[in-house]
């Protein structure tokens, strides 16, 4: 009795010195996003006095640029295309990856850890080494500051990473309830719109997620491969680090108005995305 006790209380420290630390890096990471929400709402002179003022009066100005207000340009075309560019690109990734991943986790086919590699393998160049050779290629094409050009794009880089998640998420549904539809005459697109499909959505919606996030993001082809009509939002927001100076205030609040999709989207799958990546956990 005398030894199980100082045990106890051993592991309530350990597991409160545990949740103190997870506590501090969750602040820690959480400072800088509500650093830029205050900063968003402050006028330049109190944005870029140092140190800052905490204290200082709260305004719309920031917003009200970013928005075209004082005669800037617009960003709703660079919001429209993100928009395009991440859903179509991660809806396409969906539809592909899908029966890759059944075909390599569930209806195995011949040396498909090779394959796994292989979809791997592909995220190992950097993206700076494809740059130019893309670029010639859109250029000869005439997909130059074309939307589409980017949702093939975000389409074949995100595909591999998206394989390997479903592929793990695929995997541990039991073999049994697969044989079982098929012992009741159930075809393969049957067996995966309704059988697979369902089991496996927390795993959809979590590769559907880190896709979309990827797409969103994304900066060095946009910034390379699009001009005026193609703009995304990245590229949008670069346009405020001009040669007159940087635009705290405003480069905050765009940054904020930029980032809410992503936050939006990461909330109303968080409990989806939870699921998702316990299910392809290793046990």
């Amino acid at each position: 009795m005398s030894t199980t006790a100082p045990h106890a209380r051993r592991v309530r420290g350990k597991g409160a010195g545990l949740g103190l630390l997870a506590w501090l890096l969750g602040i820690a990471f959480f400072l800088p996003i509500a650093w830029m929400a205050l900063t968003s709402f402050h006028s330049e002179t109190d944005a870029a006095t140092n140190p800052p003022s905490f204290a200082a009066a709260l305004t719309l100005d920031g917003y009200r640029e970013f928005f075209g207000a004082g005669g800037g340009a617009s960003p709703w075309p660079a919001l429209i295309n993100s928009t395009v560019a991440s859903v179509a690109s991660t809806l396409l990734v969906l539809l592909l990856a899908f029966p890759a991943a059944y075909a390599l986790s569930i209806n195995r086919v011949r040396k498909w850890t090779d394959v796994l590699f292989f979809f791997l393998s592909t995220k190992m160049l950097p993206a700076v080494a494809g740059l130019l050779p893309i670029y010639l290629f859109a250029k000869n094409a005439g997909m130059l500051d074309n939307i589409w050009l980017l949702v093939i794009l975000y389409t074949s880089m995100n595909l591999p990473i998206a394989v390997w998640m479903m592929q793990s998420f695929l995997a541990e549904i039991p073999v049994a309830v697969i044989e079982a539809a098929r012992v009741d005459g159930a075809r393969l697109p049957t067996v995966l719109a309704r059988v697979v499909a369902p089991i496996s959505l927390p795993g959809i919606a979590a590769t559907a997620l880190i896709c979309f996030i990827f797409s969103w993001n994304e900066l060095l082809f946009a910034r390379v491969l699009t001009g005026v009509v193609a703009e995304t939002a990245p590229v949008f927001l670069t346009g405020f680090i001009t040669s007159q100076g940087l635009f705290l205030a405003k480069v905050c609040a765009a940054s904020l108005v930029i980032s809410l999709p992503v936050l939006a989207a990461g909330f109303a799958a968080q409990d989806k995305l939870v699921q998702g990546l316990s299910l392809g956990a290793v046990k």
